[in-house]
């Protein structure tokens, strides 16, 4: 397997001239707790991260993550290297980690394209797909949805026909990973060195896709509850794998909980639908709740638009918002402010003449 089997190209050429002469370009394929599989042209090794980039490190997201090209020193009697630098990424894949913390989490880094797995059973949710579009825009990777376990399903059409109105032009693909139907159509979605991620809910069967068109059981994979068709999560680390065909996909566990990070561009092109609307709203910074002349509300009266997208809309945007407000001190001030105003005038409006 040579760079550019692992991915590499142009964009990472030109990039090449920050590695010192001594250092081997590798690829992050899986990250343990403290140590990371990297694969390069001669092989893989066992890597620990050089001091000087833990140190330096503000977050997180100043590390290595998988997907990442990195300048390695080997030590090959040992089976071991030493990452000495990472190189800049092409594209990443991001969310706010899970629970009250507010930092940045990167799911995956360099990638060309990012499945989004729903199931078609009870875990059914188009909501969730709005999100976790929102969050692949985000990235700079180009989104395709699956609608896995379509024998389970037997009104499947109609709801490839729901998630279709939704997508805005995404390919959305139904297939049956056990019954291996459809999966024809997603090895021609990842050529030779270009790679792909899978996202979506624990029990949705991105393992079991993967397995699937690798052709092994290369990656664990467990039933779901029959009492309400969750899933457990077999994968607990994120991992590349080859395609027969040479393609890289980024198996990744199951997210119970996905909040964005500063995804105010995905979500421009996740919610296009409503900003071209909102274009012929009678103010510029229509709330949509209610104002004289509103395009967006007049689209859900006749049936253009569903009222659910436009309330899963404002739901994001206010996670967004908010959590503007807990990084940006002026943000909060701005936004305090603004309530002190709109309270001031609501008090002035009840006092009696």
């Amino acid at each position: 397997m040579d760079l550019h089997d692992l991915g590499w190209n142009g964009f990472f050429e030109t990039q090449l001239t920050e590695l010192k002469a001594a250092l081997v370009p590798a690829r992050v394929v899986e990250e343990f707790k403290g140590l990371y599989r990297v694969r390069c042209v001669e092989g893989e090794y066992l890597a620990e991260i050089a001091g000087k980039i833990r140190y330096g490190a503000e977050g997180r997201h100043d590390l290595p993550a998988v997907g990442d090209w990195v300048g390695i020193a080997p030590r090959p009697e040992e089976g071991r290297a030493r990452i000495e630098c990472i190189l800049p990424r092409r594209t990443q894949l991001s969310r706010k980690v899970a629970g009250r913390g507010l930092s940045e989490q990167i799911v995956a880094t360099n990638l060309d394209t990012v499945f989004v797995v729903g199931a078609l059973n009870r875990e059914f949710n188009p909501r969730r797909i709005e999100r976790y579009l929102a969050m692949v825009w985000d990235s700079g990777a180009g989104p395709v949805v699956l609608l896995n376990k379509a024998d389970l399903c037997p009104d499947a059409a109609a709801r490839l026909q729901e998630v279709e109105s939704i997508v805005l032009g995404v390919p959305v693909h139904l297939l049956s990973a056990l019954a291996g139907t459809g999966l024809d159509s997603l090895r021609t979605c990842v050529a030779r060195g270009e790679t792909a991620a899978f996202v979506g809910s624990s029990g949705v069967g991105k393992s079991t896709i993967i397995n699937a068109l690798i052709g092994s059981g290369s990656l664990p994979v467990g039933p779901v509850r029959e009492d309400d068709d969750r899933g457990r999560h077999t994968t607990t680390s994120r991992q590349m794998l080859v395609l027969p065909g040479g393609g890289l996909v980024i198996d990744t566990p199951g997210m119970r909980e996905l909040q964005l990070w500063d995804n105010q561009t995905g979500m421009a092109q996740a919610f296009e639908d409503i900003a071209i609307l909102a274009q012929d709203c009678k103010f510029r910074d229509c709330g949509h709740r209610g104002e004289p002349e509103c395009a967006v509300e007049a689209a859900i009266r006749n049936g253009e638009l569903g009222l659910e997208r436009l309330e899963n809309h404002r739901k994001l945007e206010a996670e967004l918002r908010f959590q503007e407000r807990k990084v940006d001190p002026r943000a909060a001030r701005q936004q305090k402010e603004k309530w002190k105003r709109i309270h001031k005038a609501m008090r002035k409006r009840s006092r009696p003449f």
